[in-house]
């Protein structure tokens, strides 16, 4: 590839601090990171920082409101329902990764094959696609529990594979935007292959809006884990995350309604940040774009 070519290619892809500068202007954004990393410092180290044994119950402990010893109140069975929720981040938040990771994982390397060849393996995948995105996502993700049986491997896997079709066009739409650069010609031209040139050239390109796509999916996949498990597809006894614990107070919410405020406030917050964060990286990416052109 030629030195000016290569300069092209530099332009096209702003240095990294010229996005981190622009993200820290967002305060939106940043003090929505900031609560990401606090919620997960307290997930890291739920051990130290709840008050109780949350597995622990006691019968004089039923359904208490948020006293000295129990700040948000008492479950049903006695147990803390802050130190519930404090130990429960940790599946939500790992729960969360799982279903995206393998949404990346399936819709990354779909998305780049379609979107470089092009041609009929472009509609083959395309119409495959379009067909699982024409089912409500939550609801196909129950189908396939109800299938495979609930936990909350299970209940991940349906959740990543429902929304590998959405990565899937993203790579691809942002695949077909790069292919026709000037970078991506030349690198035909000295003989690269197709993978390398996927791997080396177009990859890199497409980085951007998958990450914004990825951020956006965590709040997402964090929600529907907390509907399957509101409906005891997800987590299964005693393992508890932050929609079991809601599912579990529900029922109660006219006499002890605090347990399940609280759940819905944690869920609520958790996916808002990181949609706004998402936003952020979105914003970002976009302003450097333009600055680059």
């Amino acid at each position: 590839m030629s030195a000016t070519t290569m300069q092209s290619a530099a332009v096209a892809l702003p240095p990294p601090s010229g996005f981190v500068k622009r993200f820290m202007r967002n305060r939106t954004a940043m003090i929505s990171l900031i609560i990401l990393l606090l919620i997960t410092l307290v997930a890291i180290f739920a051990p130290y920082l709840a008050p109780h044994d949350p597995a622990k119950s006691s019968l004089r402990a039923i359904m208490k409101p948020p006293n000295a010893t129990y700040l948000l109140g008492s479950d049903d069975l006695g147990r803390d329902v802050l130190s519930r929720l404090i130990f429960a981040s940790r599946l939500s938040l790992i729960a969360s990764v799982q279903a995206v990771v393998i949404a990346l994982g399936l819709g990354l390397p779909l998305g780049l094959i379609a979107g470089y060849l092009g041609g009929w393996v472009d509609m083959v995948i395309m119409r495959l696609n379009d067909a699982l995105m024409s089912f409500p996502a939550l609801i196909l993700a129950v189908v396939i529990v109800g299938m495979v049986g609930p936990s909350l491997t299970n209940a991940m896997t349906a959740i990543g594979l429902v929304y590998a079709p959405r990565v899937m066009r993203v790579v691809r739409g942002s695949t077909l935007s790069v292919r026709q650069e000037v970078y991506i010609n030349a690198a035909r031209a000295t003989g690269c292959s197709d993978a390398r040139i996927i791997t080396r050239h177009v990859l890199p390109n497409v980085t951007g809006p998958l990450v914004v796509q990825a951020t956006v999916l965590m709040g997402q996949a964090l929600l529907a884990e907390a509907g399957l498990s509101f409906l005891g597809l997800g987590v299964q006894p005693p393992e508890a995350s932050w929609g079991s614990i809601l599912g579990a107070a529900f029922p109660f919410m006219q006499r002890s309604p605090v347990p399940t405020i609280a759940a819905g406030l944690v869920i609520s917050i958790t996916v808002l940040c990181f949609n706004l964060v998402g936003d952020g990286i979105r914003d970002s990416v976009g302003r450097m774009r333009r600055a680059g052109d």
